[in-house]
């Protein structure tokens, strides 16, 4: 019998819709056994506002025709777009000895790495989950645990148009700025970006081999 370690696959989708990736997600975490590979996916989204379980819709200030819907992570609303990076991690927990408090500080210490990596000093919030720099978001974390395993996960702001978060209150914080890694670091673009998540993926999981 193969010995399933703490390596994963890397699934890089391009653009795709939030919705099929979603159900995506959904059917690999109900096909998986005890010896299934872990997988992170790197992709971006066209578009979209996701609500979490407990997302309260008065967090969505006005309708600028971007589609919202409801999702089954943890948090309130945010925003995916073009340009921004979307890393899903599909993971067994059990399997990792990781807590869900212990991966959401696993994918904070990634992205922190990887702005430091730009020269950009970025910070925890307490009792806001996410990646903050001087005080503006520009990570977001949202998880689904279920059968102690993993889907969702981070979002970097790269290069992006971030007006549309004028029209939410991001991640359910009335006047929370955001920002993106391009207006920090210019020479920063999402291929560059996206083999030096993985890279920090790999660390901060335990997982530093090719």
């Amino acid at each position: 019998m193969r010995t399933v370690g703490q390596d994963f696959a890397v699934r890089a989708l391009g653009r795709v819709e939030f919705q099929e990736t979603w159900q995506a997600m959904q059917d690999f975490n109900a096909a998986r056994h005890a010896e299934t590979q872990d997988e992170i996916w790197l992709l971006e989204h066209p578009p979209v506002f996701t609500l979490g379980l407990a997302g309260k819709p008065e967090h969505l200030l006005r309708d600028i025709g971007i589609p919202v819907l409801n999702t089954d992570r943890g948090g309130q609303i945010t925003y995916h777009g073009p340009g921004q990076l979307v890393a899903y991690l599909l993971l067994d927990l059990n399997r990792r000895r990781l807590s869900v408090r212990g991966l959401v500080r696993r994918l904070e210490s990634a992205a922190i790495g990887l702005l430091g990596e730009y020269g950009i000093t970025a910070q925890r919030l307490e009792g806001a989950p996410g990646v903050y720099v001087a005080g503006a978001k520009i990570a977001a974390l949202g998880l689904r645990i279920r059968r102690g395993c993993s889907s969702h996960g981070l979002a970097l702001n790269v290069d992006m148009d971030l007006s549309p978060y004028a029209a939410i209150n991001p991640c359910g914080y009335p006047g929370m700025t955001v920002t993106q890694l391009r207006d920090l670091a210019p020479e920063s673009d999402l291929t560059g970006v996206s083999a030096r998540l993985l890279a920090q993926l790999r660390t901060h999981l335990g997982d530093d081999h090719e």
